[in-house]
């Protein structure tokens, strides 16, 4: 069966929900999709009253839709307005919308009046309403002089404010100069006037600034009036003033103003009336004087106030109704008393009514031949006369259409045909205003189309209402027809409601509600129909509700709140305090289901909610904290928490299970967290096993468990100061056996033998079993053939062997874990290979690249991917130094060994030794080892600089000779054309002297140098060469003898008695010297020594230290050691670089000092970095006292 909207119009009940109403009030306003042909509809207007700012531009809008898409024209004042004349008017293209520039030039008064918009298209024209334009004004208070008001304490006083009749109205308010609000209260007040109202005024009311201000909304400007001074004169002040101008016969006294029953200030009189419209907000005002000052009370005389419209307003002085309806009218009594009496006045309150709707007329789109009525009824008080237009024109002089017959505020269509299509205008206006509603005949035949989307998914909590929307559009009007299901199963007419724009309604949507559902919309030019999917979601609910709470001051509150929702759903849930968001404090935390206040105080007790939402529903339960005074309590002691104890097992499912415990005392410090446990009892026992954490708030915990385990479980709780022992074991619980729910691990297949596959994985525990019986299915094929899987069930081990496999083959491998219940999910698909052998083939065409005499690059071909037999690892070269190229003799060197990784084919062989010969070999490497080599390739290093001689000996020193001998280097790198010597005096200050070079034959190893200086040091530098170039060299230092006749007469002269004076006497006055400059030293003033020393600054009698003036050692400008006497040449004449006596830190920079690359010094005696050997006397050191002594010698 199925379910069809009737053609009669079906509204529902009273009781039904606001949204079915609102379905029933769209039925007859048919929307015409935009893409057919229809008259226009005015879609946005300016207001009927409209108040501009001079200040800005006008913007009068008109928006209008239709097709074709309408024309705009306006009127002003009631004739046509040619925008096209006035140059500060523009339109907005493709609209109605009118600009007037009037802040270029212009201004706004000019253009102030009645406008009207028409918009017309071939099929009518649509109006809009009647729009005032008002400027705005914000009028100045006119000049006036206020006289200063004096009154006796007690008196009743008004303040005029009266300002100035603005654009809308302004609004009024009392401040004094500092722009401070007056204070206003049941004595003092505003009333409506903007008047301000003092029912008896007090000493304290005197002031000078009085000031009434006017705000004008609309042009944000305020205006001030002149203040008002008022002076309250108490009764002793005014005795004084009294006895200052009167003689005692006449003085009396002054008393104190009398207490006085009320009196009215306004409204005046006992009775008054008041009109209102409706709609609007009525406000009835009585403000009274008196002393004592009176109390405003508010009754209705013929019945009672509507509870909620009333409001009170201005210390009860204003009664004010919102939405004043014709049945607020009446008669109103306000009463105004105090201790001596009370007054009343009546409001006689009469409500009128500007036009309202109580049927707007509607769109109405026929068929032709069709009938139709357009209804316009309206009401108000007075009742409005209804009138009728046709395209703006009204209805008696427009064109004639003889299938409408106008029926007061009916007009009925009868057989229409497109020539009836046009806008039709209804006018209800009275005395208080109008309303003008635009309703257009559209005459179309248009076949059903439906305007809802396509596939449209709907989502409704369960048992709830659900509303599925078919919008239809065709002409004749389509019926509605619903499926559900895609054979279109009936829908019974008891369950679903359907409503004439098309929606259905099930009213109470069950689980079985969720489908897909049919629209068909039908008509005699056609039909259309679309599926729409409706899905029911289970209801949020709330099944852990907080609870009560009473707790200490400083102590930690939680309230749970465990919510249940449909999984599909989003869940957020929120916590409220005194429906308010909670306090921004640290103090409050919520977790999942819970909300925790920590460090309770009193501003923490009220009521908290829990609100739990999702896109669909929501719900929220709320609980009330009250927060006590703490008891006094002993002295507290801090330990870690008792045990928890009571454990117990509920919701026993096959893979979860709920542990509940209670926690054991705390010992003054909370607890944090309890950590749960389990034992394997089956597979492990006595093992505990970490299971979970949960924080120290709960006291149960949803466990995930697996098959085939006998759990027992304990508890242990946690503070700041440690863990507590373990609770009791809870009862054992044995989840039932089940397939495995993973594979093995680590599943790998590599060969052992050349004709082997081993399959190994890492098995399942146990605990992973999930069943008794574990075994496993090991499965293989090869890579890239065609064979079918080959498998074999083993038992639980960890590797099973494949034997007779080819050489090097890839394979796929699997190994699925099963039980007694049955077979884990398919496992992963591992790649692996068969057994590895030697690689069968040598690389070939080997080419060798000498770069340098020490490295040497080397090429290869690989070789085919076939015969390597395994997985490629690289390439191996072993490479040997056959002979020497030198002397020719062959000698056995132990290989060397470079391996190059991967594919390469080319590789560098460094830390070759010069002209040597060298053999290499290559092979390939695979996971088994090395292929067979390839021929041995020889190559030649070319010549290299050689080595240091090996040692330089000085023998036979003469007067004016010395001797050289040498041994050659002991790595020629070659063949030695040459050795270079060169060599240089040095004199007593460590100057060098000219630099010799001398050529000696390389098949020398002695020589011997004449024509030296006696009694001088000589430096050598000796190094050899082949076609290379130069090798490193090494240095030596010799002396010839001394002239005996010279050394006669040193001893004579250093034994005579008249030398050995004057050197003692030099002696004794540098002490005196030292003496007189470390006295004057420590008492700060300078010494002729030093002045002089500073004047010259000669270097050579500069016995000062730079930094400080302090005496130090004499030593050369770098502060270098002399030359020892140890650092002579000893007996033999024999010096070998590397154990000589000479220090390097004696002649150089100590362990600063330079070397070449082959160890030998490069430093002068005297200080100074070379690079070369220094040619002449370069030294400017002053000297040495002790190398001047040794001079002597």
């Amino acid at each position: 069966m199925q379910l069809k909207i009737m053609p009669k119009k079906k509204c529902l009940s009273a009781g039904r929900a606001l949204l079915i109403l609102i379905l029933c009030q769209m039925l007859s306003a048919l929307e015409v999709p935009l893409d057919l042909v229809q008259p226009p509809t005015i879609t946005q207007q300016s207001p009927k009253d409209y108040i501009i700012d001079p200040r800005e531009n006008i913007v009068i809008q008109c928006e209008a839709k239709g097709k074709p898409p309408p024309s705009f024209s306006w009127t002003r004042n009631g004739t046509h307005f040619d925008i096209d004349k006035d140059p500060l008017v523009t339109m907005k293209t493709g609209s109605g919308t009118l600009t007037i520039n009037i802040m270029s030039d212009g201004k706004a008064e000019t253009y102030e009046g009645v406008y009207q918009c028409t918009a017309r298209n071939e099929r009518g024209a649509a109006i809009s309403n009647n729009i005032v334009i008002r400027s705005s004004r914000s009028p100045l208070w006119t000049k006036e002089k206020l006289e200063p008001m004096t009154l006796r304490s007690g008196q009743s006083l008004v303040l005029p404010c009266r300002p100035p009749m603005g654009l809308p109205p302004p609004i009024i308010f009392w401040m004094d100069n500092s722009f401070q609000r007056l204070p206003q209260s049941e004595r003092v007040s505003q009333g409506l006037n903007g008047d301000l109202y003092f029912s008896n005024v007090l000493p304290e009311d005197a002031r000078e600034d009085y000031i009434c201000y006017a705000r004008f909304n609309h042009t944000q400007t305020i205006q001030q009036k002149q203040p008002i001074s008022v002076k309250v004169t108490s009764v002793d002040e005014l005795n004084d003033t009294i006895a200052a101008n009167l003689s005692d016969t006449e003085f009396y006294g002054a008393k104190p103003h009398r207490e006085r029953p009320p009196t009215f200030l306004t409204p005046e009189g006992n009775a008054s009336r008041k009109e209102e419209l409706r709609g609007n907000v009525l406000s009835l005002e009585c403000i009274a004087e008196g002393l004592p000052t009176p109390i405003i009370y508010w009754i209705k005389e013929d019945g009672t106030l509507p509870i909620n419209r009333t409001f009170y307003r201005n210390f009860k002085k204003t009664l004010q109704i919102i939405q004043v309806t014709e049945a607020d009218s009446g008669n109103y009594q306000c009463i105004a008393k105090n201790t001596l009496g009370a007054i009343h006045h009546t409001i006689s309150v009469t409500v009128k009514a500007a036009p309202y709707w109580i049927i707007a007329p509607q769109n109405l789109v026929l068929s032709p031949g069709e009938d139709g009525t357009l209804i316009c009824r309206a009401n108000g008080n007075p009742k409005p006369r209804i009138s009728w237009l046709s395209n703006g024109v009204p209805i008696e002089i427009a064109p004639d259409d003889p299938s409408r017959k106008i029926d007061g505020d009916t007009i009925i269509f009868s057989n229409v045909q497109e020539r009836s299509s046009s806008v039709y205008q209804c006018n209800a206006s009275n005395e208080y205003g109008y309303l003008l509603a635009n309703a257009f005949v559209n005459v179309l035949a248009e076949p059903p189309r439906i305007l809802t989307s396509a596939n449209t998914l709907y989502q409704v909590i369960a048992d709830r209402p659900a509303f599925l929307d078919c919008a239809f559009f065709g002409s004749p009007l389509p019926s509605i027809e619903w499926f559900k299901g895609a054979k279109g199963s009936a829908l019974r007419e008891d369950i679903y409601i359907l409503h004439e724009n098309g929606t259905l309604e099930i009213p109470v949507a069950q689980k079985d509600s969720t489908g897909t559902y049919t629209c068909v919309a039908r008509n005699k030019l056609g039909m259309a129909k679309n599926e729409v999917h409706l899905e029911i979601k289970d209801p949020t609910r709330i099944i852990k509700q907080p609870e009560y709470a009473v707790v200490q001051r400083g102590s930690t509150v939680s309230f749970e709140c465990k919510v249940k929702h449909d999984h599909t759903l989003i869940l957020t849930v929120t916590w409220l305090k005194d429906h308010s968001e909670l306090p921004s404090d640290g103090r409050f935390t919520v977790d999942k289901d819970h909300l925790v206040v920590a460090d309770v105080n009193d501003d923490d007790g009220g009521t908290y909610t829990c609100v739990a939402n999702t896109t669909l529903d929501n719900v929220s339960a709320s609980a009330v904290l009250s927060v006590v005074a703490p008891t006094p309590t002993p002295a507290p002691i801090y330990d870690v928490p008792n045990p928890p104890f009571d454990l117990e097992l509920t919701d026993q499912l096959d893979r979860s299970v709920q542990l509940s415990w209670t926690p054991g005392d705390d010992n003054n410090s909370p607890i944090t967290k309890f950590i749960i446990e389990y034992e394997d009892v089956m597979h492990e026992a006595g093992l505990w096993h970490h299971q979970t954490e949960v924080p120290g708030t709960q006291t149960t915990a949803q466990l995930k468990l697996s098959p085939y385990v006998n759990y027992a479980f304990r508890v242990m709780a946690v503070n700041s100061l440690g863990r507590s022992l373990p609770s009791e074991a809870s009862e054992q619980y044995l989840t039932k056996a089940a397939e495995p729910d993973k594979n093995p691990t680590a599943v790998e297949g590599l060969g052992s033998e050349p004709d082997n596959l081993v399959i190994t994985w890492k098995p399942l525990s146990g605990f992973e079993s999930n069943g008794p019986g574990l075994q496993y299915k090991v499965s293989w094929r090869q890579k890239d053939g065609d064979d079918e899987w080959t498998s074999v069930v083993v038992a639980n081990v960890s590797k099973y062997i494949v034997s007779g496999t080819p050489t090097f083959v890839p394979y796929l491998v699997k190994v699925q874990a099963l039980n007694d219940v049955g077979f884990a999910p398919e496992p992963a698909v591992v790649m692996g290979h068969s057994g590895e052998d030697l690689p069968m083939v040598a690389p070939g065409n080997v080419r060798v690249s000498v770069v340098n005499s020490t490295l040497a690059e080397v090429h290869w071909d690989p070789v085919p991917l076939k015969s390597i037999r395994g997985h490629l690892q690289g390439y191996r070269i072993y490479y040997w130094k056959a002979q020497s190229s030198s002397n020719r003799n062959r000698r056995h060197i132990e290989k060397k060994i470079l391996t190059f990784q991967g594919s390469k084919t080319h590789g560098m062989l460094p830390g070759l030794e010069p002209f040597s010969h060298y053999t290499l070999n290559v092979r390939v490497v695979n996971g088994k080892g090395e292929g067979p080599a390839s021929p041995d390739r020889a190559f030649h290093t070319p010549e290299g600089v050689p080595s240091a001689p090996s040692s330089l000996k000085i023998v036979n020193p003469t007067l004016d000779s010395l001797t050289l001998e040498w041994d050659p280097p002991s790595h020629p790198n070659g063949i030695l054309t040459e050795y270079t010597l060169k060599y240089q005096p040095i004199n007593s200050t460590h100057e060098l002297g000219p630099l010799i070079d001398l050529k000696i034959p390389a098949n020398k190893t002695r020589w011997t140098l004449k024509n030296l200086n006696f009694s001088t040091r000589y430096k050598f530098y000796f190094y050899a060469q082949t076609a290379a170039g130069s090798g490193s060299q090494i240095t030596e230092e010799a002396v010839t003898t001394v002239d005996e006749a010279m050394a006669s007469r040193q001893v004579d002269i250093a034994t005579q008695g008249w030398f050995i004076g004057l050197m003692c006497a030099v002696a004794l006055l540098i002490l005196i010297l030292l003496i007189v400059c470390f006295i004057r030293r420590n008492k700060g003033g300078k010494y002729p020594v030093k002045e002089k020393e500073d004047a010259h600054a000669d270097p050579e009698i500069q016995p000062m230290k730079e930094d400080d003036g302090t005496f130090g050692e004499y030593s050369d400008a770098e502060d270098h050691k002399p030359l020892k006497k140890g650092s002579r040449t000893p007996s033999d004449r024999t010096v070998k670089k590397e154990d000589s006596d000479d220090s390097l830190v004696d002649y150089g920079e100590g362990v600063n000092g330079q070397f070449n690359e082959d160890g030998s010094f490069i430093g002068q005696y005297s200080g100074k970095k070379e690079k070369e050997p220094a040619e002449g006397n370069e030294s400017s050191e002053a000297p040495s006292p002790v190398n001047a002594m040794n001079s002597f010698v």
